[in-house]
């Protein structure tokens, strides 16, 4: 019998700013991984030991661990990690999370399956504001909203779609899942592939957040064009049964048409409408028109 061929490399790429407390139990996770894989970890110029505590690993394993250091969005960050990674799959976890043990075989099954996949992220903490459902957004009868904190792809199709839009603030990760459905590509769920995600400490970070997650959704809309019709209106207003979903939802609005109203010259249609209205009139007199909000 033939020996069985070499499993594919998998890239995994973290981008993490102010981290420190995080870090090691993080890479501790993904040091005992299946193999092979490497890490690339992408610091956004922390303020606290995160690069010292980053670089202190790749000492002690060369093999496995680059550093590099990058200002700028989530999206800078993880596409700078992508641009050097030699894996035939990028797999993304963010800084304040850690991965199952299984993390990565769970991945690479998946993966001969579907150009992308999302994983089963389990929030951890005492906080019981860490439990509220993401608010779901589909697109050709998947789920785009699975988060980069637990999410592959293969490294063709990520760098085909020209990775994550650095533009955005936070939803990043769902227009680069949109990009991908509309491209062709199926999104696959395994709940086998676990991440650990730490529940944010206060309240008020909860809110923050949750301010510029809305914030973020308002950039897609203007990218994407209306996307109210994708939503799941009855399932999202079943999931808002406690104060603290609704203070959720309150905040997430209020990042919204914060959006709405600063957003001005940084609009992120105003390339779109341009290039529509140079699109010359159509054979019936028409024009084309730029999307809704």
């Amino acid at each position: 019998m033939g020996s069985e061929p070499p499993l594919p490399l998998i890239s995994v790429v973290i981008t993490v700013k102010n981290e420190e407390p995080h870090l090691p139990q993080l890479l501790d996770s993904l040091l005992v991984q299946e193999a092979p894989f490497e890490v690339i970890v992408v610091d956004a110029v922390s303020r606290d030991r995160t690069l010292e505590v980053a670089q202190e690993y790749a000492r002690r394993r060369p093999d496995l661990v680059r550093v590099l250091e990058r200002s700028g969005s989530r999206g800078v960050g993880r596409n700078v990690g992508v641009a050097v990674a030699h894996g035939t799959w990028v797999a993304f976890i963010d800084g304040d999370c850690f991965a199952d043990s299984q993390w990565l075989a769970a991945m690479r099954r998946a993966l001969r399956q579907s150009p992308v996949v999302a994983g089963r992220t389990v929030v951890v903490g005492k906080s019981n504001y860490g439990q509220l459902e993401r608010v779901e957004l589909f697109e050709s009868g998947y789920d785009v909203t699975f988060p980069s904190c637990n999410l592959a792809y293969h490294r063709s199709l990520f760098q085909r779609l020209g990775g994550f839009d650095t533009r955005f603030v936070t939803a990043e990760d769902i227009d680069l899942n949109l990009r991908a459905v509309e491209a062709g590509a199926s999104i696959r769920y395994e709940p086998q592939a676990v991440v650990y995600h730490h529940v944010r400490t206060t309240f008020i970070r909860f809110l923050y957040q949750a301010f510029w997650n809305g914030y973020g959704r308002k950039q897609l809309t203007e990218k994407q064009g209306n996307l109210w019709g994708r939503y799941r209106y009855r399932r999202l207003l079943r999931g808002q049964r406690s104060g603290i979903a609704w203070a959720r939802l309150t905040a997430a609005m209020t990042g919204y048409f914060f959006r709405v109203f600063t957003g001005g010259g940084r609009r992120l249609d105003l390339e779109r409408r341009v290039t529509e209205r140079m699109v010359p009139a159509t054979d019936d007199g028409g024009q084309a028109g730029p999307n809704g909000d």
